[in-house]
Formats: structure tokens, sequence, C-alpha cells
């Protein structure tokens, strides 16, 4: 009996005590416990990367609606702008014609106008010669008579 054989001896017997207390069931079970969290986790890993996958999908979705929509809404922005181009365009050059053809009348009106004023006065300078005139040559009753027919015609004629 020498030192092997107790080392041998104390040797199973640590391993029928380990026995004995269940150690390598603990063990099993407690790596087991370990294997089912980590499967666990990973489970749960794997639907977070599921459903972050579905909202990446869904964002990208969303962006690509929104991109197409800014997209038509410029679009729209540029169509409206060129309109209100052309409509603005089309009313600037009505409103100047407008006032063209108003100035354009004014003016013949002022002309008309003028024209009236220089008739009649010299209708009035006509009638003030011819009074003079005749009133120098012609003398009595038969000049009243004649200077008011050639007053009355000269201002028919002239107005």
């Amino acid at each position: 009996m020498d030192a092997t054989f107790w080392a041998l001896v104390g040797l199973v017997l640590f391993f029928a005590l380990l026995i004995y207390l269940k150690v390598p069931g603990k063990i099993g079970g407690s790596l087991d416990n370990r294997a089912d969290t980590i499967r666990k986790e990973l489970e749960d890993a794997r639907k977070m990367r599921e459903e972050a996958q579905a909202l990446l999908s869904d964002y990208q979705r969303k962006r690509h609606e929104a991109e197409g929509e800014a997209e038509a809404i410029i679009a729209e922005a540029n169509s409206e702008a060129e309109r209100l181009t052309v409509e603005t365009n089309k009313a600037l050059e009505e409103m100047i014609a407008r006032r063209t053809k108003a100035a354009e009348e004014k003016i013949a009106q002022a002309e008309t106008q003028a024209i009236a004023e220089v008739r009649a006065k010299a209708a009035d300078i006509a009638v003030a010669a011819a009074e003079h005139i005749l009133s120098a040559k012609v003398k009595d009753k038969v000049a009243d008579d004649i200077l008011a027919k050639s007053i009355a015609q000269v201002k028919d004629r002239l107005n």
C-alpha cells in the first residue's frame, strides 16, 4: 500500500462523492439551462433582426413613396408656375393694349376738342373781321341786315 494506491483510492472516493452529490447532473443541468438561455437569446435576436428588417423595408418603401410624391408636387408646382406666368403675361399684354387704346382715344378726343376750339376761335375772329369790314363800308339799315345775315351764315358754316 503505497502512496499511489492511496492517491487512487482518494481519487475514486472523490469521484464517488461527486456522483453521490449529483454534481455531474447539476453541472449538466446548469449547462442545459445556460444552453436554453442562449437559445432563447438567439431566438429573440433573430426575431428582433426580422422586425428590424421589416421596419427598414417599410421605411424604405415610405421614403420611396415620399420621394415620388415630392417629385409629383414639384412637377405640379412647375406646371402651375408656367401656367401662371402665361396667364400673367397675357393679362399684362391685355392691360397694356387697353391702356394704349385709352391713351389713343384721349389723344383723339383732345385733337377733336382742339380742332373744335380752333374752329370756334377762327369763326369768332372771322365774324369780328367781317363785322368790322362791313361796318366800315356799309351803313344804315341795309348794313345791319347784311351784317346779321353774314354773321349767322359764318357761324353756321364754321361750327
